[in-house]
């Protein structure tokens, strides 16, 4: 009797064990079909998204943004490493314009999210921006932030306390000029306090340099730059997302 007894016990475990085994299967298939499933949506969502018309134009003007940051960045860090405004090891030096690699595919992928960020935030606030919206005011814009850079770079002052207002004073000209909103205000201050920040630790850490740093490792000027050159990567980010076919100038 104790033999039968546990006889029945183990093949009654045994179909517990079965069956509770089932259930699991049943269920991780369940779940396994479920999460196929919706990375299908998500991969012919994301598919069908690039295939259509915006998505292509959001393809074409970050390749457009990222190129332009690029091309900035070459040309205005080589005005700043000429001048010895910034320091770079010898070893980084001896490449494309005399700059390190890492410079212009950084500035170009930040000038390509500055660019796309602008217009997205007009339209989340339901603000469209429509100030100089015109090709002609966007290229002035570009030289006047070149302009700026190169007053940077250039002017000499007795200190860099009266350089860095005079770079604020023309900065706030420019967002005066060519933008005027309140969005590109905003924008341009946060993403002045971010590059700072950014720039503050690769100073830190060695990876350049600048010369007679007056605000802890960099120079009191350099978030001024930053400021206008957002407001300028935003006029183009939002020009570009207007098309060319709509041409709106309202002073």
């Amino acid at each position: 009797m104790p033999r039968l007894e546990e006889h029945c016990w183990s093949c009654s475990c045994a179909r517990s064990i079965d069956k509770e085994g089932k259930k699991l299967s049943t269920w991780l298939t369940r779940r396994a079909g479920a999460a196929m499933s919706s990375l299908n949506s998500h991969i012919g969502l994301a598919y069908s998204t690039l295939a259509s018309n915006q998505g292509r134009s959001l393809i074409r003007r970050s390749l457009v943004l990222f190129a332009v940051g690029a091309f900035l960045a070459l040309v205005l860090n080589l005005l700043q490493i000429q001048r010895n405004v910034t320091l770079f090891p010898e070893e980084v030096i001896a490449t494309i314009f005399s700059s390190a690699w890492w410079v212009p595919p950084c500035c170009g992928t930040a000038a390509a999210v500055v660019g796309l960020l602008y217009p997205c935030i007009d339209s989340h606030l339901g603000e469209p921006h429509k100030f100089k919206r015109e090709w002609a005011s966007v290229m002035r814009c570009i030289a006047v932030f070149v302009g700026i850079n190169h007053a940077s770079a250039k002017l000499d002052f007795a200190n860099n306390v009266q350089l860095s207002l005079t770079l604020a004073a023309l900065s706030l000209g420019l967002w005066w000029t060519f933008d005027r909103s309140r969005s590109g205000l905003g924008l341009g201050i946060t993403i002045a306090f971010l590059a700072t920040l950014i720039t503050q630790f690769l100073v830190y850490n060695g990876v350049y340099q600048y010369t007679s740093p007056d605000f802890l490792y960099i120079r009191s000027w350099l978030p001024c730059i930053f400021f206008s050159g957002g407001v300028t990567v935003g006029n183009i980010g939002r020009q570009l997302a207007m098309g060319p076919t709509e041409k709106v100038h309202t002073d």
